[in-house]
């Protein structure tokens, strides 16, 4: 399942907009073999540590944030991205509003 325009340029910090106090997610793809999320997350909003069962690719398309892996902290900017291994315990934190694409496969 794509959500986004198939054949298109596709400029991602533009398909998704922050909202006051909150995380917001756009799914672009959904396929068996993994999926490609947006996220727009307002300063100070975050999500709290959990794990995934598959490895995950976080990269920063504005703004900055503070991604905990295994309570290491990383803090990323624009144009910047860290993958956090499958079941190990992650946590994310806007240092500033920012939005990120977030890109898991299933091996």
């Amino acid at each position: 399942m794509t959500t986004a325009p198939n054949s298109e340029i596709l400029k991602f910090a533009e398909l998704i907009a922050y909202q006051d106090a909150a995380v917001v997610s756009r799914q672009i793809i959904k396929t068996e073999g993994g999926n490609i999320t947006l996220f727009a997350f307002d300063q100070a909003q975050g999500l709290s540590e959990h794990t995934a069962p598959f490895d995950a690719l976080v990269h920063i398309l504005e703004g900055q944030a503070q991604v905990s892996i295994s309570g290491r902290p990383f803090d990323l900017q624009a144009g910047e991205a860290v993958i956090m291994p499958a079941n190990e315990p992650h946590a994310l934190k806007a240092t500033q509003k920012f939005k990120m694409l977030l890109t898991m496969i299933r091996l």
